[in-house]
């Protein structure tokens, strides 16, 4: 096996599940749990291949020449897929738990799934292709801090959601069409075929994606009870 490779296609994923933690400074969540979190995004990979083809099967569409089959494809497809199968895992497996005790576990634990997620698909795409380092090297810098954004688009609404009550189910839904929006947003401008420079808006929207996640982990630090925690230090 070259080890070189299994690295760069592990690397990416557990470099940024282990800055989220370590960014974590004054409540960090139990390693064993985060460890979970992280199998469970790789688990959710099996619903979301499954709920792709059904999905495809209900709307008939393929990525092809078509702009608005692309972005029926991108959205309705993908990025519903993909995000759902991690949200249910995020709402219904770490939301109840009693660790998940701060808004910032929302960013946490969805990142964990997210990279579970994104580090198998890693590996399913690079031990497949016959340009393994380039896809490597491509997926490091874009599919995988991509899926990472998305999580914590997720996991801030999830946060959210979880300390206040009544707004519980809105913030929720946000936290999902949100990812959709972005994961769909994101694979609709790498899939044109008619424009391909118009691929080139990907990168700009990660660009911007990565930019607005580091406000959002900001702004959970300013919510109670870390801020609360932060005053006591």
């Amino acid at each position: 096996m070259d080890k070189n490779l299994l690295a760069l296609t592990l690397g990416p994923g557990l470099a940024i599940a282990i800055y989220i933690y370590w960014y974590d400074k004054l409540d960090r969540e139990p390693k064993k749990l985060l460890i979970r979190a992280f199998i469970l995004g790789c688990v959710s990979l099996i619903p979301a291949i499954l709920l792709n083809i059904i999905l495809k099967s209900i709307l008939n569409v393929e990525k092809s020449e078509s702009i608005f089959e692309t972005f029926v494809f991108a959205f309705f497809v993908v990025g519903v897929a993909e995000e759902f199968s991690k949200f249910i895992f995020l709402r219904w497996n770490l939301f109840v738990r009693p660790e998940f005790d701060e808004p910032y576990d929302g960013i946490t634990y969805a990142v964990m799934i997210g990279m579970g997620f994104a580090t198998l698909e890693n590996i399913l795409y690079v031990y497949q292709s016959s340009n393994a380092y380039g896809v490597a090297w491509m997926r490091a810098f874009t599919a995988v801090p991509a899926h990472a954004t998305f999580a914590i688009a997720m996991g801030y609404y999830t946060g959210l959601a979880k300390f206040n009550p009544s707004k519980k189910i809105v913030y929720l839904i946000k936290g999902f069409v949100l990812a959709v929006v972005m994961h769909g947003f994101y694979d609709f401008l790498l899939m044109q075929k008619s424009y391909p420079k118009i691929a080139i808006g990907a990168f700009v929207s990660l660009a911007i994606s990565v930019f607005f996640s580091f406000k959002a982990i900001k702004l959970h630090k300013q919510i109670p009870p870390y801020n609360t925690m932060l005053k006591k230090e």
